[in-house]
């Protein structure tokens, strides 16, 4: 921050904090984005190494197998990624951060008792859970269960540190290990598990990746926490209430949320059989794309959000909301729409059995297009401090999902599944959406994000659905839509880059000239390097 304690939030090309909180959720988003496009592409190539070299059994035995581990690891957090953040940057804001290993201490001891007793768990129980949830082949999936149960604790570790360096206010440990190394050690070794020793390797191999990660993230903490301040080792601090009293309520959301995106895909396994799990798991990974791109630019706007929560100034995170938004829309509608219309062509990358998931990709865009729009609410919700409010809502959406998919998933297979998360996304979105209006009036829409829907709408919406019609061979219409649309959204987006803001996107990523060159630029009214 500059240190100017505005109440407001400036527009581009002026000085003060709102506008230096741009400047850095511009700068964490561009180098999230790029994380988290390396993360997105990584584990879709993934996806389709699996798909390409293994029956769809197998593949939906090792998809609902890393799920049940996704799933553990999230229980485990018990709310601590969000909690860290939150204190970390409140802490940051009031220039407290010499206390900073108390609140790491406070999350770890907990998180690493309970990834242990998560591990023993699955791996004592882990028959009982082979048959329930793999009855095709209840022997194997409990090999896969036992051999991914035994990296939890480094995973615990590795999302403590990730946590707590974005609470620091710096997004490079986020991208660089989570986004960056995860993805890409994952991939490396689940190939290399392939080619030497089959795919009963692969659930080893992925699990594997978490432990040098562990090792590096906890070094790459204490380093920051040691530059951000000396650390105050008398004793006296120790706010256990008040981090656990915000956590806890995290624990069960952050649980429910991760069961949102996890746990149909392990429904799915149990109700319909291996092979619908593989196909539905494979058709959702597209959406993931467009979600690692959201996390990009929402995790690069939280801790300036709980900044500016903490100094009460709601205009300026009512401005950060927007424009944030407005990076959301243009960032990921592009993609949402372009699979909505060649959804079967682009599912052929997996096989052919796998363009049966093309109306659960379908039905799974159009909920993400509602969501975008609604901008990351959740979050805001969440660093208002208002976390037994995002409980509530993520326990209602999760009930919502488990219990349409318990009705339709039988009788559907993975359509009754599509439908029920796409549900269950609009109801995390439109509740927390209008408890935040009628609570602050915070909200993300303006001209500004009917702009940012009216480009990628017309662009990525209108000519390739044009183009789909007219021309037979889906392959080549894709590829005609991309080399006409793709120019064309740039253009509009370089038209309109100031009414969206997204010089703080791509000028962040310049080095900073001196304070003259930047107070010479906002005395002309040009956006800042």
């Amino acid at each position: 921050m500059t240190g100017v304690d505005s109440p407001h939030v400036t527009k581009p090309g002026t000085s003060g904090a709102g506008g230096s909180s741009l400047r850095r959720a511009g700068r964490g988003s561009m180098l999230n984005f790029a994380g988290s496009a390396v993360s997105a592409v990584s584990t879709f190539v993934l996806t389709v190494l699996i798909t390409r070299l293994s029956s769809t059994t197998e593949a939906g035995a090792f998809f609902t197998a890393t799920s049940v581990f996704l799933l553990a690891a999230g229980l485990a957090q018990l709310g601590t990624n969000a909690g860290l953040v939150y204190f970390l940057s409140g802490s940051r804001a009031r220039g407290e951060l010499s206390r900073a290993h108390v609140y790491m201490r406070i999350a770890a001891v907990p998180v690493l008792i309970t990834s242990v007793v998560c591990a023993a768990v699955l791996i004592i129980w882990s028959g009982e859970i082979g048959r329930l949830l793999s009855p095709d082949q209840p022997e194997r999936f409990a090999t896969f269960v036992v051999a991914m149960a035994l990296f939890l604790p480094a995973a615990g570790i590795t999302n403590l540190t990730v946590s707590a360096s974005r609470g620091l206010g710096t997004m490079a440990v986020n991208a660089t290990l989570d986004q960056l190394a995860r993805p890409l050690l994952q991939l490396a070794l689940v190939a290399l598990a392939f080619a030497v020793l089959g795919v009963d390797a692969a659930p080893w191999a992925w699990s594997a990746s978490y432990v040098p990660l562990a090792v590096l993230g906890w070094w790459w903490w204490r380093r920051l926490r040691d530059r951000a301040a000396t650390q105050d080792r008398s004793a006296g601090f120790a706010p256990w209430g008040a981090f656990w009293r915000f956590s806890s309520p995290r624990a069960a959301a952050g649980l429910a949320q991760v069961a949102m995106q996890r746990f149909d895909i392990v429904l799915v396994g149990a109700l319909a059989g291996l092979p619908a799990a593989a196909i539905y798991t494979a058709a959702t990974r597209f959406i993931t794309l467009g979600q690692a791109a959201a996390r990009a630019v929402g995790l690069s706007v939280q801790p300036h959000i709980g900044e500016a929560v903490a100094r009460s100034d709601w205009s300026g995170t009512s401005s950060l909301y927007r424009t944030a938004t407005g990076w959301l829309i243009v960032i990921t509608w592009p993609l949402y729409l372009m699979l909505m219309t060649f959804s079967g062509t682009v599912l052929r990358i997996f096989g052919g059995d796998y363009t049966e998931g093309q109306r659960v990709l379908q039905v799974l865009c159009a909920a993400m297009l509602v969501a975008t729009a609604c901008g990351m609410v959740d979050m805001v919700l969440l660093m208002a401090g208002k976390s037994l409010w995002n409980l509530g809502n993520v326990i209602l959406a999760l009930t919502t999902n488990v219990v349409i998919d318990l009705l339709l998933i039988p009788r559907l297979g993975i359509i009754g599944a599509a439908i029920g998360w796409a549900v269950a996304i609009l109801v995390a979105n439109l509740v927390p959406l209008m408890q935040l209006l009628i609570w602050r009036n915070l909200h993300p829409f303006g001209r500004e994000s009917l702009l940012a829907m009216a480009l990628p709408a017309v662009v990525f919406g209108g000519l390739p659905a044009g183009l789909a019609a007219l021309v037979d061979d889906q392959g080549y219409a894709l590829l005609i839509s991309l080399a006409v649309c793709s120019p064309t959204y740039l253009l509009g987006l370089w038209l309109l880059r100031r009414r969206l803001q997204l010089g703080y996107l791509v000028t962040s990523l310049r080095r900073r000239r001196g304070g003259r060159g930047q107070a010479a630029a906002s005395a002309q009214g040009q956006e800042p390097s």
